[in-house]
């Protein structure tokens, strides 16, 4: 081999050299998956534009249209769950949203939230935080998600039917969604594989004060609020224990170890037409974002060593 040779062969090596390293400078490991809560409130202002959504109403027809369509943007598969519901205004067709992220595990984890609104005759009602924030953080959270490793497989469950027909909350007229999603579980045979439910309800108040729910499962309460504390968001997760119905309720009444994530202290607004965008916030939505997703390395790791 000549010098000439050697050093044409020399100076490729060095050329090679400097792509490859310039290629891997270019595709930096991708980072951890954060959750963005102005990215929540953005479809909270979506969610809002359509009006009152009642169960059977246009505009949540609408409302489940804009869920299907941002989930499959983010590859996530949808599947429609729909039931009718004898209540006391009539027979009502209602629609669970279901999405699902495959995990390491097919035993799942269900996420859930109502994106209902409560029936009101007397006045506009938009639920910008009952149930807008739940329907947003869904939605986010399931961008979050797609793009992290997860131990188990995920459901996100967009319950409809949570609000009373009538009154602020009367047995049995509430929580259609979640108990046709336990019953159907049932009878299927997939009640087996659900593991853990974490419920989010009315989270996006500005002054977001969320009690420790007094019938949810006691270790679920301590990884989320144990994540709260290292965060130092212990202001917003507080140690004072209240009980409260929601939709965790029909998941703990079969076994499953559940959570519910409220803010029901939401006066002089809950339940009245000043339900408006201008009362929730996008810090709000990111404390219970960054809570929750500190949170999940530890109830994977719980529920694995439950098995």
């Amino acid at each position: 081999m000549t010098r000439r040779t050697s050093g044409a062969l020399a100076a490729i090596a060095l050329v090679m050299g400097a792509a490859m390293l310039t290629t891997a400078q270019a595709s930096p490991t991708p980072p951890a998956p954060a959750f963005d809560g102005a990215r929540a409130y953005a479809h909270v202002r979506e969610v809002v534009a359509f009006g009152p959504r009642p169960p059977g109403s246009a505009a949540l027809g609408a409302t489940r249209d804009y869920i299907r369509k941002q989930l499959a943007a983010l590859g996530v598969e949808v599947v429609e769950q729909p039931f009718e519901a004898d209540t006391p205004v009539g027979r009502l067709k209602m629609v669970n949203v279901i999405a699902r992220i495959p995990g390491a595990s097919p035993q799942r984890i269900v996420f859930g939230g109502h994106y209902d609104t409560k029936i009101f005759r007397e006045f506009r009602f938009v639920g910008a935080n009952d149930a807008g924030s739940s329907t947003a953080f869904l939605l986010e959270w399931a961008r979050v998600l797609k793009a992290r490793k997860n131990a188990y497989t995920t459901e996100l469950v967009f319950f409809d039917g949570e609000e009373s027909t009538l009154t602020d909350w009367a047995d049995p007229d509430n929580r259609y969604g979640s108990r046709h999603y336990v019953r159907e579980a049932k009878r299927t045979g997939t009640l087996a594989g659900l593991k853990a439910m974490i419920l989010v309800d009315m989270i996006g108040d500005r002054d977001l004060r969320i009690k420790r729910e007094a019938a949810s499962t006691r270790w679920l309460k301590d990884a989320i609020w144990g994540a709260a504390k290292r965060l130092n968001h212990g202001g917003v997760f507080t140690d004072e224990e209240t009980p409260i119905e929601d939709d965790h309720v029909p998941f703990l009444d079969v076994g499953v170890p559940a959570v519910d994530l409220i803010d029901l202290d939401y006066y002089p607004y809950w339940h009245t037409p000043n339900d408006t965008l201008d009362k929730v916030s996008a810090r709000s939505l990111q404390i219970v974002g960054d809570v929750l997703l500190a949170a999940l390395p530890e109830i994977e790791k719980r529920l694995s060593a439950r098995q």
